[in-house]
């Protein structure tokens, strides 16, 4: 087992990932975009833990926990815009919405440290 695998926020990140490509399939066509910003931002959680886990330099390892909280957010940013095309997914999305707080709160305070 890597070490990332261990850390609460990738576990969260995984989490949301799959409730992320569930509501990716259940928007209306037409917002091809926002579904490809909101993968790719999606993505970039876990990608950035896994690849600051494996620096060695701790200023490094900060560098990718911090672009992995900025992604969280900006999935956030995304989700409510998707709220606007897609009311009916609200419930899903205020579900993921806290997997993203958690995901944030995690990295902030390991930040701190």
């Amino acid at each position: 087992m890597f070490s990332y695998e261990k850390f609460e926020a990738y576990k969260l990140s995984i989490k949301h990932w799959k409730t992320t490509l569930y509501l990716l399939d259940e928007l209306p066509t037409g917002n091809s975009a926002l579904k490809d910003q909101l993968k790719r931002a999606s993505m970039s959680i876990s990608i950035n833990i896994a690849e600051g886990s494996g620096r060695n330099r701790k200023e490094d390892r900060k560098r990718f926990l911090a672009i992995a909280r900025g992604s969280a957010m900006e999935c956030a940013a995304l989700l409510d815009l998707i709220v606007e095309v897609a009311p009916s997914r609200k419930m899903p999305i205020m579900e993921s919405k806290q997997l993203l707080l958690s995901i944030v709160n995690i990295l902030s305070s390991t930040l701190l440290r």
